[in-house]
Formats: C-alpha cells, sequence, structure tokens
C-alpha cells in the first residue's frame, strides 16, 4: 500500500503510544477525585498541559485539552459568539474552512447570526484590505485556518491578527489543524485556536483548545469544573500525555522533515506539469499537501481507482460531504468541473521517494484506463 493521505490522519509515533500506555498504567485514579490516587493522576495531566504549552510558547492556564479539532473549533466558535452576543452577530471566514468552521457557522445562520465570507485569490490566501472592508462594529468573531486542508494554502494570520485588534468586541479563532508541527506558529496571534493531535503523529480522540486568558467564552460542556470551566468531563490522562510526546517530537524534527517532504513535493510537481496535470496548490503552499486534476476525470473517479492499486489519497478533507465539489478549488478557479475534478495528495516524512515514482507509475495507468 502507498498511503499519500497524512493530512487526513498520520500514524502515533512511537513515542505517542509510549506515553499513552504509561500513563494509562501509571494512573488508576480519576484526575478529578481528592484522594492519593486522584492527586497522582491530575499531576500527570498538570505536567502535561505544562509541556504542551512550554512548547508552543504559551500559558498553561491557555491550554485546553479536548477530543480534537472538531470539539475545540465548535467550543471555541460558538462560545465566543455566545459570549459577545450583546455586541453583535456578525461573523467573518472564508471558503476554505474545515467541516468543523463551516458547519458550526451554518448552524449559528440558523440561529440568526450573519456570516459574510471573504474571496479568496488564486493563491489561495485572502487579502487583508477585504478583510478591513467586511468588518463592522457589530463583528464579533473572525474565524480563519491557518493551512487549508486541500490546498495547502497559508493565511496571513498576523495580518488579520492586526486588523481584528481594532475592534475591540471582536475576537480571532484559528483552527491551526494543517499548521501544527508542519511551519512555526504563534498562538498568541488568535484569541482562541484549535488542532488535533491524531495530523502530527499523536493517538486519535486529542486535541487542544487554545484560549487568550482576556477571551470571554462560554463553555459547551457543562457538569463539573474538571481541569477547565470550559470543557467538563473526567480528564483523559493517556490522551494529554501522548499529545505532549507527539507534539514535542513534531516540533523537534519540523525543519528536517519538512525540508524532506518540500523535495518529494518538487519531485510531484515537476513529474506531473510534464505530464499536463493540473496543479491547484499555490507555490507557497506547505509542501505536505498537493491538489491535483486531471482533465475529464472526477476526483472520486480517480480515488477509487488508484485505491483498487493501492493507492491511498483523498478527494477532499476525511470529514467532507461526498460527491461534492471541492469548496476551495472552486474558490480559488471559479470553475466547478475542475473543483470535481480535483483530488490531494499529501506527504509527511513517513512517504520515501521510492512511493512517488511507484506512484507515478500507477497514475499514468489509472489515468489511462479512465480515459478509455
Amino acid at each position: 500500500m502507498i498511503y499519500l493521505d497524512y493530512t487526513a490522519h498520520m500514524p502515533p509515533a512511537e513515542e505517542a503510544l509510549s506515553a499513552f500506555a504509561s500513563a494509562e498504567r501509571a494512573c488508576v485514579g480519576n484526575a478529578n477525585a481528592h484522594h492519593a490516587a486522584g492527586a497522582e493522576a491530575r499531576q500527570r495531566m498538570d505536567g502535561a498541559r505544562q509541556s504542551v504549552a512550554s512548547l508552543l510558547g504559551v500559558s498553561e492556564q491557555e491550554i485546553i485539552f479536548t477530543s480534537g479539532a472538531s470539539e475545540s473549533n465548535n467550543t471555541a466558535i460558538q462560545g465566543v459568539v455566545y459570549a459577545a452576543r450583546h455586541f453583535g452577530r456578525h461573523i467573518v471566514t472564508t471558503p476554505l474552512e474545515h467541516p468543523s468552521v463551516s458547519g458550526c457557522l451554518t448552524a449559528l445562520q440558523e440561529r440568526g447570526y450573519e456570516i459574510d465570507v471573504l474571496p479568496i485569490g488564486r493563491d489561495g490566501r485572502i487579502d487583508p484590505d477585504d478583510l478591513s472592508r467586511a468588518m463592522r462594529q457589530d463583528t464579533v468573531l473572525v474565524t480563519l485556518c491557518a493551512v487549508d486542508s486541500e490546498l495547502g494554502a497559508v493565511q496571513p494570520i498576523g495580518e488579520a491578527a492586526q486588523i481584528v485588534r481594532q475592534f475591540p468586541h471582536c475576537r480571532l479563532h484559528v483552527d491551526m489543524t494543517q499548521a501544527i508541527g508542519k511551519l512555526p506558529v504563534d498562538l498568541s496571534l488568535a484569541d482562541t485556536a484549535a488542532f488535533s493531535a491524531h495530523k502530527f503523529g499523536g493517538v486519535t480522540g486529542s486535541g487542544v483548545l487554545y484560549k487568550k486568558r482576556e477571551a470571554e467564552m462560554e463553555p459547551l460542556i457543562h457538569g463539573g469544573v474538571s481541569t477547565s470551566v470550559y470543557r467538563s468531563g473526567t480528564p483523559a490522562v493517556g490522551l494529554a500525555a501522548s499529545l505532549s510526546a507527539a507534539l514535542e517530537r513534531a516540533l523537534r524534527d519540523m525543519e528536517k522533515n519538512s525540508a524532506h517532504v518540500s523535495r518529494l513535493n518538487a519531485m510531484l510537481r515537476e513529474a506531473l506539469s510534464k505530464r499536463g496535470v493540473r496543479i491547484h496548490s499555490p507555490e507557497n503552499a506547505v509542501p505536505h499537501i498537493l491538489n491535483i486534476g486531471a482533465d475529464g476525470i472526477k476526483g472520486a473517479d480517480m480515488r477509487d481507482a488508484l485505491n483498487a492499486h493501492g493507492v491511498c489519497v483523498s478527494v477532499k478533507s476525511a470529514c467532507s460531504v461526498e460527491n461534492t465539489p471541492s469548496r476551495a478549488v472552486y474558490a480559488v478557479t471559479k470553475n466547478r468541473r475542475l473543483a470535481l475534478e480535483a483530488f490531494r495528495l499529501s506527504l509527511s516524512h513517513l512517504t520515501t521517494e521510492e512511493e512517488i515514482i511507484q506512484f507515478l507509475d500507477i497514475f499514468d495507468r489509472v489515468r489511462k484506463e479512465l480515459n478509455r
């Protein structure tokens, strides 16, 4: 099998599995319990939080462990706008957001919130001037993805943060799921931010919600203080420990891993361009994501045919609705046909040059079969 879908999921690193097993074996108590076993579990939980905060350069009080980016995105977006409901109901976003963001915004729209979607340039980025023009006195939230999961486009988060700061009742939420471990990030630019561990070698079911101390947010889960008033429930000590270990490894090896992935990306771009394949990902996208399309072949058909030959790729985000055009590709091309033909290759430090060579050979064969 040739696995080229690391943007959807990366296998857990050995460090993450070892940390999970160690914490689960050692901590027999509930971290919320007021006895020795509870104190031991709580100490492990606190250690994981301190480690994550230190690695990301923020305060430990600003780290909230969750089940993943979908929960983190929903908690931040709904929590922020509910807390600011007396100031307005206007939200600004992009067409590139993950379904856990766009779906949440659709639900808010049905409850009376007004959503403005910014245009996207051919480079996959928003224009900060468009954001400035979209802002209003009743804007309570701007939500952006740092790196788009389909194109790999990198958004100007620093410029967006400067604009949002000019509006005292507005907050900036950043979905950093595809950025962590791929490029340096500055969480402090955001008021809230989200990411999942399984995108950088952690265990599935663990994630983080960053909430700046001064940001007001209403909790979505009620029923006890736990480790945070913003997220009730029994703390998952093993998951927190594994996330911390995976994050440490990902950040430690980021420069070396990105250099390896960049070489493979360049190899793919050159080879596919010679084959007349359309490349949707901009040149300045993260090298881990390459969105392409073969003229006349639907992305879903290409995915299924490649899968039959042992190659795993995705059409869109794994959480997207099947058999619909890529919103991201449509945003940059304004062409529904191209958006239906698009599919995504995603690489990691685990991808080998031999796998790329094998993929290109299989792609050529599959393309001929589908064009008959």
